[in-house]
C-alpha cells in the first residue's frame, strides 16, 4: 500500500518534480521539506544512503514499519502517529464567527512560518508552500489559521500544516480548513489523508467528526549521521 511508505511513493510519483535525490533514496530540498524516503530500509540500503547523504542536516521519515537503523545513523526523535484517510467527507462544519477561507501566496510566507513556528503542526519552510493549495483565515489582517497539501501519492493527497493561533482556538477554524482542503482533494479525484500524534485527542476527535478514519499507526523518525 502506497500509504505505508508515503514519502518514497510521493517522490517517485506525483511529487517526482521535487525529487532532488534518486530512485533508491529520494528527498526534497530542505527548504521544501526535510523528508527522505527509500523503498526498503534494510541495512544494505542504509549503508548506501549513508555514503550519499549530507551530514549537515537531519532527515525526517514517515513509514508504517519500524526501522532498525544501522549504528552509523542516530535517531534524534521518534514518535508514533495515526494515519487517517477520509473515504467519505462529512458535512461542512460551522463556526461561531463569520469567516472567509482565502488562498495564501508567497507574500504570506513570513506569516505562515511564524504561525507554524508557534503552533508546531510539523515542518514548514520557505518553500513548503510549493506543495500547493495553502489557505488560511485572517482576523484584523492577521493570519490566525491555515493548512495546505503536502505529500501526493497515487490516489491520495495529504492534508497538512493545519494549525490555529492559540488566541483564536475554539471557533472551529481547524475543522473548517481541514474540511475545505479535503473537499478540494476529493474534487480532484483523490482521497485525503493526514497524520496526527496518537496523544492529540482534540485533533483526533475533530478528524473523526469530519469523516476521517484511522487507517494505521505509522512511525515518525528524525535521524542524522553520527
Amino acid at each position: 500500500m502506497v500509504l505505508d511508505n508515503p514519502i518514497w511513493h510521493a517522490l517517485n510519483n506525483r511529487d517526482i518534480d521535487k525529487n532532488i535525490g534518486f530512485a533508491d533514496f529520494s528527498f526534497f530540498d530542505i527548504e521544501i521539506a526535510p523528508f527522505i524516503g527509500m523503498q526498503t530500509w534494510n541495512k544494505k540500503n542504509q549503508k548506501k544512503l549513508l555514503a550519499n547523504i549530507s551530514s549537515d542536516r537531519s532527515w525526517f521519515l514517515l513509514i508504517a514499519d519500524e526501522v532498525n537503523f544501522i549504528e552509523e545513523l542516530e535517531i534524534v526523535f521518534t514518535i508514533p502517529l495515526y494515519q487517517f484517510i477520509c473515504p467519505k467527507l462529512g458535512d461542512t462544519p460551522t463556526s461561531k464567527k463569520n469567516i472567509e477561507i482565502v488562498a495564501l501566496t508567497e507574500k504570506n510566507i513570513d506569516e505562515m512560518i511564524a504561525l507554524t513556528d508557534l503552533t508546531k503542526p510539523g515542518p514548514f519552510r520557505k518553500r513548503t508552500i510549493e506543495f500547493g493549495n495553502y489557505h488560511g483565515i485572517f482576523e484584523d489582517g492577521k493570519l490566525v489559521a491555515m493548512g495546505g497539501e503536502r505529500l501526493h501519492v497515487d490516489g491520495f493527497t495529504e492534508v497538512s500544516a493545519i494549525c490555529t493561533h492559540p488566541d483564536y482556538r475554539g471557533f472551529g477554524y481547524g475543522a473548517m480548513i481541514t474540511h475545505f482542503l479535503s473537499e478540494s482533494v476529493i474534487k480532484n479525484g483523490q482521497i485525503p489523508f493526514l497524520h496526527a500524534r496518537v496523544d492529540n485527542v482534540n485533533a483526533i476527535n475533530v478528524y473523526k467528526k469530519l469523516g476521517f478514519e484511522i487507517r494505521k499507526k505509522v512511525q515518525f523518525y528524525i535521524f542524522k549521521k553520527k
